[in-house]
């Protein structure tokens, strides 16, 4: 099995990423709820990130049937009941990090735990609830600095490769989620004619959702075009290229699944590399004449039960 170490870097990567994405998620919610838009869609928008984050039997037991920015918001950041909030993962990391705090080097255990106590102060002052958007792109840059931070300063050995494919397992599945959230919301309706101030309209749903993954500037260089839907798809599904696309994030989790693996994880390997091969292979006409909404549902499914068996394989003791 492997070192203690490895298993505790692996979960901190993993609660901080899923910060950073809980924090993209919610602001592409509040950027477009602040858009013309009647009540109902601005209400579909909020339900959809519960339902698509698997949280809405959690969020109706504490705050009602009643969904509401305020609420969604608050359950989303600072309740510690939701595994999800920003405050359960920020914490969850700083305590994986505390529990190997010898190993790690002295400016990755400053670098999170400075995240926490920061995160305490604002929490208690309510900056979040004043400057919602702000305050997500602070979580979003203490969780680039601990990435920066750790690649800059750690011996790349066996618990490092576990490190980073932790980070791109959480990645994968929280971009997935972020695109069903936006098109399992709007259905398949944006994908045939739209009248001229419906395309106006849905520009800023799209660059919303582009800019929540610093991926705006990177469609402007790739495409050159207006935003489209089957455009922002294709970037987020299928582009290599694209940091926090899906083919990214699997091209590094099978790298560095590659590095780590042994007779036990053979066939958790090959699948990790099926999965690979099917994003390097996929077409985006081929996948939303399937439907996206089914086939980010299987995703995720996929990447879940790889997940799965990389902790059996490499992080759950034995008996």
């Amino acid at each position: 099995m492997l070192s203690r170490t490895a298993d505790h870097l692996f979960w901190m990567s993993r609660y901080t990423e899923r910060a950073e994405n809980t924090a993209r998620m919610l602001d592409v919610n509040y950027q477009t709820s602040l858009l013309p838009q009647s009540a109902a869609v601005a209400q579909v928008g909020w339900e959809g990130l519960l339902i698509i984050s698997e949280l809405m039997p959690t969020y109706t037991m504490k705050y009602g049937k009643e969904i509401t920015p305020r609420n969604v918001l608050d359950f989303m950041v600072r309740d510690e009941s939701n595994p999800s909030s920003i405050a359960t993962c920020l914490k969850a990391a700083r305590e994986n990090a505390r529990a190997v705090r010898g190993a790690l080097t002295t400016e990755l255990w400053e670098t999170q735990n400075q995240t926490w106590l920061e995160l305490g102060r604002m929490i208690k002052s309510k900056n979040f609830e004043r400057d919602p958007s702000e305050f997500f792109e602070w979580v979003k840059f203490r969780s680039h600095l601990s990435r920066g931070v750790a690649i800059g300063t750690m011996l790349q050995d066996e618990a490092f490769h576990f490190y980073r494919m932790g980070t791109f397992l959480e990645r994968a599945d929280n971009t997935a989620r972020l695109l069903d959230v936006k098109f399992h919301a709007v259905h398949s309706d944006f994908f045939g004619a739209a009248s001229e101030l419906d395309q106006e309209y849905d520009f800023y749903h799209w660059s919303a959702i582009l800019r929540s993954v610093s991926g705006f500037e990177v469609y402007r260089k790739v495409y050159r075009d207006v935003i489209s839907p089957e455009r922002v798809a294709e970037l987020l599904i299928l582009r290599a290229d694209m940091p926090r696309s899906l083919a990214a994030s699997l091209n590094e989790v099978v790298n560095n699944l590659t590095v780590v693996s042994n007779d036990l994880s053979a066939e958790t390997l090959r699948r990790a590399g099926k999965l690979k091969a099917d994003l390097q292979y996929a077409r985006i006409d081929e996948i939303l004449a399937t439907g996206l909404h089914a086939f980010l549902t299987q995703f995720l499914d996929r990447v879940n039960e790889l997940g799965g068996r990389i902790s059996k394989d490499f992080l759950v003791p034995a008996g």
